[in-house]
């Protein structure tokens, strides 16, 4: 083999490799947080507010799972009040598994969300209203 056939399998391979890494790389996944993101960046002091008035809170929101149940306990400062809001369980890796779920807790602050979660790492984002004040905190949880 003359070096002309050399030099020829060279090119050869070399466009069968980019031609590989462009099949792969078109079919990547890329997930945004939110496809609105830019609009949210804008109302974010809301978020930064709620933050603040969370933080001022004896203790922070808790959670715990039990089997397949997550149970959230709100602090003491929020029992025998009306609460609304919502958790957003947010797998980064996975938008299939992201869950937003309405929050209303019973008297004693203790909320319990039935169901199938999917197991894997999650970033849970508490934003709830009690007495006209708005309160955000952000928890990791590792779901089993």
């Amino acid at each position: 083999m003359n070096w002309g056939y050399r030099l020829l399998f060279t090119f050869i391979a070399f466009a069968g490799m980019m031609g590989y890494l462009v099949f792969r790389a078109y079919k990547t996944n890329f997930e945004l947080v939110k496809p609105d993101y830019y609009k949210d960046e804008l109302s974010y002091q809301k978020v930064i507010d709620g933050a603040n008035r969370a933080n001022t809170l004896s203790a922070s929101p808790a959670l715990s799972q039990n089997g397949t149940s997550v149970t959230l306990q709100m602090p003491e400062e929020m029992r025998g009040k009306a609460i609304t809001g919502n958790a957003w369980f947010y797998c980064a890796y996975d938008s299939r598994r992201d869950r937003k779920l309405d929050i209303q807790p019973d008297g004693d602050g203790k909320e319990t969300f039935a169901g199938s979660f999917m197991p894997g790492n999650y970033t849970v984002k508490l934003e709830w209203n009690a007495e006209g004040k708005e309160y955000y905190t952000e928890k990791n949880m590792t779901i089993r």
